[in-house]
């Protein structure tokens, strides 16, 4: 981390918060955080486990498409709970998650959704949408598991490696411009994740 961005993180809690990670980044308990992240982030926890790969990769650049492989083969993982919560148990802790996350009763038209789009649906897991929302109504919507599976492995590694392919090649840079504007990226990423859940509610309604 650069002079300046430390100057700045004692007095600013979310350069603090960036410091933190950053040096937890090559912590021993690293990979184990960031597996957790993505395993949780795909069937029940809100934010996505960028939070962890971004310092990670930038920390060590030459693992960034093993940290990718990592995160989406936890994601897989925990996308395996979201379809089984969906499948066996929406009625109770599936229907609460999804009324947690603001879809309500809107994951009921998934099924239509499903009729209408195919298996298209689950190639969502590239976009902002939140993978959660997408895994547990697989399950709910009766999608063949195996399928699930392999889409979802699929999907979940190219996305994790765009991000990682992106701080492999302009890893220097992106870490100038990310501790120089750290609020505005935070704020985007922010926007983003909003964003996601709104896109899911409007594709799903």
């Amino acid at each position: 981390m650069s002079n300046e961005t430390q100057v700045r993180a004692r007095w600013n809690p979310l350069r603090n918060l960036y410091a933190w990670v950053m040096r937890h980044a090559e912590g021993p308990h690293a990979w184990a955080i960031l597996a957790l992240l993505s395993f949780a982030e795909s069937s029940f926890f809100p934010m996505p486990p960028d939070i962890m790969l971004i310092p990670m990769v930038l920390r060590n650049r030459h693992r960034a498409f093993i940290l990718a492989g990592w995160c989406a083969l936890w994601s897989v993982i925990g996308g395996v709970l979201g379809y089984e919560i969906g499948a066996l148990l929406y009625n109770s802790v599936g229907h609460w998650l999804i009324q947690a996350y603001g879809m309500g009763g809107d994951i009921a038209a998934f099924r239509v959704a499903y009729h209408k789009y195919g298996y298209w649906i689950v190639l969502q897991g590239m976009t902002p949408i939140p993978y959660k929302i997408v895994a547990i109504a697989s399950g709910f919507a009766g999608l063949g598991l195996p399928l699930f599976i392999g889409l979802s492995a699929i999907t979940r590694t190219i996305r994790f490696t765009l991000v990682s392919a992106l701080l492999y090649w302009f890893g220097e840079p992106m870490r100038i411009l990310i501790e120089k504007y750290l609020e505005i990226v935070v704020v985007g990423f922010l926007v983003v994740v909003v964003f996601g859940y709104l896109l899911a509610r409007h594709l799903f309604h």
